[in-house]
């Protein structure tokens, strides 16, 4: 019998989708939890769909979780994770009717203990450090004094981190004094109910209202700045044990602080050592991710993150020991590990629709694997049909006619 796997996500970003396709593929069955208007709705690789509801986040996902039985639950952002952090409270409070809800998600993410370490960015970080893995200083600031102590001792530049926030969206390098003042305030702030309502209103996505309403301040955290390349590795664990790994040096990026766009596979011990002692240390399950500095001068690599979800490349099947879904999927059924054929044999990986969004004749649409999703035309739609940057509503061209080597289907 096909283990059930239940994808959880609270936002519309599509690797979410990718990722079901991958687990259907590796002989999953795969239901979801997930807004209005999520391409997973229309995809063929899910079995079914719940609504995530952001004025009720955890009957959402409770209510998801009764309806489907599932052996698995993935989380695909980072509030997703943590709803179900607070579900397991929730649950345990409830004694005997909790147990299975509580046992899913232990099953899924690892032991309860590790849920405030993967959801604070400096209690992880010195975790890492204890763990004797190479990471740099990182601390709390409760205030704007705390920062220019902090500043004082460490000087500029340095990193200013929101708990809470992934996507580049809570992160800040500041150069000056006054600029990091500026950052403090704008991270530390709750949400604008205006942005919020607005989110409600015309994107129907509600995750940002209650933060409005009850003006919940963010943590912020300083963290030394490492200068060198960004690389991130993506891990399938059981039970504190990496089943399969993938590393990749960061090429290229939407933006500055946003996703990758163009990655290249490689070999880094240093990276792998460290995502196998922090599993072993937080006992984790599932889809996992770490964000890593590659130092200019030395290639040292240093942890600065975790990503405690399924990653934009956990879909990828880059053969043995490199296919995460396979790997998981081995762990929930108990059968022989049959990893997928390799996608591709090229190191260079360009995700889509990210490079191509970010430009539309980006030489790496072609010089690489261009990992777009054709068995999936709802997901292509889906992804076209995102909202153009400006460069791109400003271009001459019509944005039909400049997808470049990528043509979509007509579906």
């Amino acid at each position: 019998m096909k283990p059930t796997v239940l994808i959880a996500t609270t936002s519309r970003w599509f690797p979410t989708a990718r990722l079901a396709m991958a687990l259907a593929s590796a002989g999953c069955t795969v239901d979801a939890v997930c807004p209005a208007r999520h391409p997973l709705r229309q995809m063929s690789a899910v079995r079914q769909t719940h609504p995530y509801r952001g004025l009720m986040p955890l009957r959402s996902f409770a209510d998801a979780v009764a309806a489907t039985k599932p052996v698995f639950i993935l989380p695909g952002d980072d509030l997703a994770t943590g709803h179900l952090h607070r579900l397991y409270d929730e649950q345990r409070r409830c004694g005997e009717a909790g147990r299975s809800t509580c046992a899913l998600i232990e099953r899924s993410l690892g032991a309860p203990e590790s849920f405030p370490v993967v959801y604070a960015r400096t209690a992880f970080m010195n975790l890492a450090c204890k763990a004797g893995i190479r990471a740099p200083r990182t601390g709390v600031l409760a205030n704007l004094e705390d920062l220019r102590k902090w500043a004082a001792h460490t000087g500029f530049p340095t990193v200013l981190k929101a708990n809470g926030t992934s996507g580049g969206d809570g992160v800040r390098v500041v150069r000056t004094l006054e600029e990091a003042e500026q950052a403090f305030r704008a991270l530390q702030a709750p949400p604008l109910l205006a942005r919020a309502v607005k989110r409600a209103l015309i994107d129907q996505d509600k995750t940002l209202v209650w933060s409005a309403l009850r003006r919940q301040r963010h943590v912020v955290n300083a963290q030394e700045f490492v200068a060198g390349r960004e690389a991130t590795s993506a891990v399938a664990a059981w039970q504190g044990n990496v089943l399969a790994s993938l590393h990749f040096e960061v090429i290229n990026k939407r933006d500055a602080a946003g996703p990758s766009s163009v990655l290249r596979l490689i070999e880094n011990a240093e990276m792998a050592d460290a995502a196998e002692k922090m599993a072993r240390q937080l006992n984790l399950s599932g889809l996992h991710g770490f964000d890593f500095m590659l130092e200019a001068d030395t290639g040292n690599a240093h942890l600065i993150e975790i990503n405690p979800r399924a990653t934009q490349v956990g879909h990828l099947a880059l053969g043995a020991g490199r296919d995460l879904p396979a790997a998981l999927y081995c762990a929930l059924s108990g059968e022989t590990l049959h990893a997928a054929p390799k996608v591709t044999e090229s190191d260079l990986i360009t995700l889509f629709p990210q490079e191509w969004m970010r430009d539309p004749a980006s030489p790496f649409l072609t010089s690489g694997y261009h990992d777009v999703p054709w068995e999936e035309p709802a997901l292509i739609r889906a992804c076209v049909g995102r909202r153009w940057k400006p460069t791109l509503r400003h271009s001459r061209k019509d944005p039909a006619q400049s997808l470049s080597p990528v043509r979509v289907p007509r579906v």
